[in-house]
């Protein structure tokens, strides 16, 4: 076990270092995660906003005051003058984003049956647009109804019947999903910011070892000694195991430690496992890159590359719904797009039954698979490198 003392001797001579990173991450990991899950946090209640109109009318009458009377509900009126020029500045300066103008005789050609249309000029692409529109159509098409079915119906009884059926509402009550007990957001948050930061100190660790070991002059000597090639491969990969588990474990207790209130969840056991499976696959990340790497400069540059891209497209710091469908596919080509789906698909979980949890540990699978492939390739490499120089 020379090989390992000594890979942990390089340890604890780098751990001051070590341990400057370890912090920097740390702060910035929670620093970013209260701040993304203070956002979620946020619950604004529902307000209608009132969209600004002009309602110029041509005509009195009890159907138009009604009609008035119920796009006030979602509209506030401005009282323009009745002129081109006006008006058009009206619009153009945002004074009002939705004229209406309500024709001389509309109502008498309305209440016996016939086809007219109200006249309008709006801003294009409005929101509040829509809604008034909508609002125009209902009233006027359960107006139509009402003439249509009972004939003879005046203006005023008209009118009365649709503020009855207007005036009723049914009260909305937003439920969260059954079973659901702890809010999630902040450790789903800071376990994905995980990719980044522990990979982060993951590489920059185990290639400080690597570059030590990968020293002409050493590996030479290390080719002398008794011990064979695989004997110090396995006790490599035990030492960066340990450092792995030592840098997994102080990021996991830091999360439980701030956010006790939910850590207490079976999905945080599901968090903690799939950054296990994680934290695995990035030390194999990280052999490959010690093997490949020439210096710590280049080590380094490998790191904020391999770490800061991985992140970008795969749902570190922009979340994976608002990514476009092929950054998404060729994010699927790199660990931290699993490790983030499977966190995502965790703090939504309510079921823990198999068949929910089939799709995380699929993910998890996933992640196993990519680091079996940068062992490998991590091992090839070594053995050209040892036989090329």
């Amino acid at each position: 076990m020379q090989v390992f003392k000594l890979c942990m001797k390089i340890a604890r001579k780098n751990m001051p270092l070590m341990m400057i990173y370890l912090v920097v991450f740390l702060v910035v990991s929670l620093v970013m995660t209260s701040s993304l899950a203070g956002e979620q946090k946020v619950e604004e209640p529902f307000t209608r906003v009132k969209s600004k109109m002009a309602f110029i009318n041509e005509e009195n009458s009890p159907l138009v005051e009604g009609l008035r009377e119920e796009l006030s509900k979602i509209a506030e009126f401005v009282e323009l003058p009745d002129e081109t020029e006006a008006l058009q500045d009206a619009l153009f300066f945002r004074k009002v984003t939705y004229i209406l103008r309500v024709p001389e005789g509309f109502t008498g050609k309305f209440m016996s049956g016939e086809d007219v249309q109200l006249e309008k000029t709006i801003i294009p692409d409005s929101a509040g647009n829509v809604y008034i529109d909508l609002s125009i159509d209902k009233y006027l098409n359960a107006a139509r109804l009402y003439i249509k079915n009972i004939g003879g119906i005046t203006q005023e009884s008209l009118v009365s019947r649709l503020q009855e059926d207007f005036s009723l509402s049914a009260p909305v009550k937003m439920q969260a999903p059954a079973g659901r007990q702890k809010d999630q957001s902040y450790a789903r948050f800071f376990f994905n910011y995980m990719a980044y930061s522990l990979l982060s100190i993951l590489i920059l660790g185990i290639t400080a070892i690597m570059l030590v070991f990968n020293d002409k002059g050493l590996r030479m000597r290390n080719a002398c000694s008794p011990v064979n090639a695989t004997s110090i491969n396995v006790q490599f990969m035990l030492a960066g195991a340990v450092l792995t588990v030592a840098a997994w474990m102080i990021m996991v207790m830091c999360c439980l430690f701030f956010n006790l209130e939910n850590a207490l969840s079976i999905n945080t056991v599901y968090f903690i496992l799939n950054s296990f499976v994680f934290a695995l696959c990035g030390s194999s990340l990280s052999f490959l890159i010690g093997n490949l790497a020439k210096s710590q400069d280049v080590a380094s540059a490998v790191c904020n590359v391999v770490t800061l891209g991985f992140s970008f497209i795969s749902g570190v710091f922009v979340p994976q719904e608002y990514l476009a469908e092929l950054v998404l596919k060729i994010a699927s080509f790199t660990p931290s797009y699993w490790f983030v789906r499977a966190n995502n698909k965790i703090g939504e979980m309510t079921k823990f039954d198999l068949s929910s949890l089939m799709e995380v540990f699929s993910d998890m699978l996933v992640q196993v698979a990519f680091a079996v492939a940068f062992l490998g390739i991590a091992l090839v490499a070594g053995k050209k490198r040892r036989y090329l120089e």
